[in-house]
């Protein structure tokens, strides 16, 4: 099993949003890496944290489950998305998403200043310098720290 953080911004969709709907896909990525990450690494079954990012208290707030194996991503077909890639076609796709589906918020949000503070996190991809993925892995070690933390 592989173990993820996905970040989205509340005010685009949000941990509640997920759970209103159980089930959707991750779509609107437009990195390679992440891309990579999707198509090549996550497998259905893998979990991942919600993270809520371009907010007041950015922070892991829930869990998901990989639903399902990476597939092309229709957004970038539709003209009218804001995620349309003339570049990419359902017979030669460019991006993917995964489908992902509510697992449980965490009791309260484990901050990303909190998690700075943590030694046991210092490795941890998030919390490097330069970081702007938008999915990053996460080791088993830093998601039992991460969910050690919900309690404190």
């Amino acid at each position: 099993m592989n173990y993820w953080l996905m970040k989205s911004e509340p005010s685009v969709f949000s941990i509640d949003d997920l759970r209103k709907v159980h089930t959707t896909g991750w779509d609107g990525v437009r990195n390679y890496q992440v891309r990579n990450m999707m198509r090549d690494q996550m497998r259905k079954g893998d979990l991942a944290f919600f993270y809520h990012s371009s907010c007041e208290v950015p922070g892991v707030v829930g869990i998901m489950e990989i639903a399902g194996p990476a597939r092309p991503d229709p957004t970038a077909f539709d003209p009218k998305s804001k995620y349309y890639d003339p570049g990419s076609s359902p017979e030669k796709p460019r991006w993917y998403l995964v489908d992902v589906r509510f697992k449980r918020k965490l009791r309260r949000v484990v901050t990303l200043e909190e998690m700075r503070g943590e030694k046991a996190l210092a490795g941890m991809q998030l919390l490097k310098r330069g970081n702007r993925l938008s999915i990053t892995p996460v080791t088993k070690k830093e998601w039992d720290h991460i969910l050690s933390m919900e309690k404190a």
